[in-house]
């Protein structure tokens, strides 16, 4: 068998670590597997399976057409015809779909061709992009208008951000009509969360599938390291956060306040943060910029004695199973699909309620893991089934 998948990115971050998860395991199987993604490097081991669509200088193009235009999705278009033309020549048996947005490829022309091609398509869903005119979460500003169709979006300033007219109510017209129109399409949520918001959506007619994420437990394990020595924090419990971009959404606020109640037991270590963030914080936090190496992140989540992802908006965290992987309970906000992963280890709180999170970091040494299944083998196991026509 032969399977395509399309990401954003490939072998980095959750979404191109969980498409790479699979092909490996793909592999091993005896199918053949190709990762075909929009921007940034690949890690060597997994640059067998890449393919890529279109530039950098495709990328920077739609992203202007995007910021101008409001027209995120509908840009690389020449991009996006010269790669239908490899996918034909490929001719793969399965079309798995992740994120289709972030500045890679025109949905106008990868919609035509899948109408048409005759392969059995799956589209695992990480965001709420697909059924919106605008943004990827609404949850945040409490908006609905998705639910009977987008405009004045009151997200503009938000990925995919925009400094020219509102185009959220034709985007989303144009969205029904694209992401309506496959007859073969099976769509795929990593939470219970999002498999219901899209039963209240334009897409509510395919079949919807729950398939939790998961995680290369071979990798993300507990492991030894000299991270406390590394940070000068020896003696006290580190508590870690994660994030590749640490916005207002991510829940930074929150750990600044949370900084202010605990006491000098704890060291609050945060991950992903620009350089400017970093000079900000308070002195009893430490910050990392990003890293694409998985094992000093597997090493920090080892060391810490709780990690803590105060998000506002999420679907299923990928963040909160690697913690719970390599032996580390969860307090996140009572967001999204977030509790659906912290309940196996670990507790949700009420959004923004600081005091409950201090509350919670304080019992962390109550909790106790509940049937903990993050190994991506799992998952893996369920979309064979879905690739191979069974039902879950």
């Amino acid at each position: 068998m032969k399977v395509l998948m399309i990401n954003v990115v490939c072998g980095i971050r959750s979404t191109g670590r969980i498409c790479t998860d699979l092909a490996v395991a793909l592999e091993e199987q005896g199918h053949e597997v190709k990762i075909a993604y929009g921007r940034e490097d690949v890690p060597e081991k997994f640059q067998k399976y890449a393919v890529r669509i279109g530039s950098d200088l495709d990328v920077k193009l739609h992203g202007i057409k995007a910021r101008l235009f409001d027209e995120a999705g509908f840009g690389s278009k020449k991009a996006t015809e010269k790669f239908i033309d490899w996918v034909k020549e490929y001719d793969p048996d399965i079309i798995h779909l992740h994120n289709i947005h972030g500045y890679y490829l025109n949905i106008e022309v990868l919609f035509k061709y899948l109408k048409t091609c005759g392969k059995k398509i799956i589209w695992t869903l990480h965001d709420c992009w697909s059924f919106t005119g605008h943004c990827v979460y609404f949850d945040y500003v409490a908006c609905d208008k998705w639910k009977r169709g987008c405009y004045n979006c009151p997200q503009k300033k938000e990925y995919p951000a925009r400094i020219g007219p509102d185009m959220s109510r034709k985007n989303y017209i144009k969205k029904r009509q694209l992401f309506t129109s496959i007859s073969n399409m099976t769509l795929v949520t990593p939470s219970q969360w999002l498999s219901d918001f899209l039963h209240d959506s334009f897409m509510k007619e395919y079949d919807v599938k729950v398939i939790h994420n998961g995680v290369d437990t071979e990798v993300f394990r507990p492991v030894e390291s000299n991270v406390k020595e590394q940070y000068f924090c020896t003696d006290k419990k580190i508590i870690l956060g994660v994030a590749a971009v640490w916005d207002k959404r991510k829940g930074l606020s929150s750990f600044i306040e949370l900084s202010k109640k605990l006491d000098d037991t704890y060291r609050i270590i945060l991950v992903g943060l620009t350089k400017e963030q970093i000079k900000g914080l308070p002195s009893n936090m430490i910050g990392i910029e990003r890293t694409n190496s998985v094992k000093e992140l597997v090493e920090l989540y080892s060391a810490a004695a709780i990690f803590v992802n105060p998000t506002l908006e999420d679907n299923y965290p990928t963040t909160n199973i690697e913690a719970i992987a390599c032996g580390t309970p969860v307090v996140t906000y009572d967001t999204g699909g977030s509790p659906e992963s912290a309940k196996m280890y670990g507790i949700s709180v009420a959004q923004k309620d600081v005091q409950a999170l201090v509350r919670a970091i304080k019992n962390a040494g109550t909790f106790n893991p509940q049937n903990v299944d993050v190994d991506y083998k799992t998952s893996v196991q369920k979309y064979m089934r879905l690739y191979e026509g069974e039902i879950l």
